[in-house]
């Protein structure tokens, strides 16, 4: 199998675009049982495969028959899901600072990664930014200030000036107690 799989791959990466139906047939539902084993859950496991298919088409002609294709393939599906666990723990993690963030009125009304995007919504890309690198990714304001090319002063006052918008905003549409400990001030 494993020389007749690498003549495929030889005839898609010089423009066999329909060999590449033999691949998809060959490895998909191996790829499918480990991404849901990586993943834990059916219907992203279901997305990764597709997303895995079409990414090592794109990079077909950088496959280099020095390792398998399949363990080739497999290095791909295993980056894609890990790629897609660390953003699921960014987004659990940023769920968490809003629930305590609005303790204890959105405990009970946060369920989904949608309601999240709605509390991120009123906020600007820079301000969405800052919050994520601080609170979520806890950089420093050295190292945010790095990333953004701003001074580390600056990105101090911006993110003090979003914790009180963030505290405005939310005593102004629920009234309710914003837990200070939402936002650490563990690194400087």
């Amino acid at each position: 199998m494993s020389n007749h799989i690498e003549q495929i791959v030889q005839e898609i990466q010089q423009g066999d675009i329909e060999q590449f139906r033999t691949v998809i047939q060959q490895f998909q539902r191996q790829i499918y049982v480990y991404c849901k084993c990586l993943l834990n859950d059916k219907d992203q496991a279901e997305d990764a495969v597709q997303e895995i298919f079409i990414k090592s088409y794109q990079d077909m002609n950088s496959y280099s028959p020095t390792v398998s294709f399949q363990a080739w393939l497999y290095k791909i599906a295993y980056n894609h899901c890990l790629n897609l666990n660390k953003k699921k723990a960014r987004d659990r993690k940023l769920f968490n600072i809003f629930k305590e963030l609005y303790r204890p009125s959105l405990q009970h009304h946060i369920d989904s990664s949608s309601e999240l995007q709605d509390l991120l919504n009123p906020l600007s890309m820079e301000e969405k930014h800052i919050l994520l690198l601080r609170a979520v990714e806890e950089y420093t304001y050295d190292e945010i200030a790095e990333v953004m090319d701003l001074k580390p002063a600056t990105i101090r006052k911006k993110y003090e000036r979003l914790r009180k918008k963030l505290k405005n905003e939310h005593h102004a549409q629920e009234g309710g107690y914003i837990h200070e400990s939402a936002f650490h001030k563990s690194r400087g």
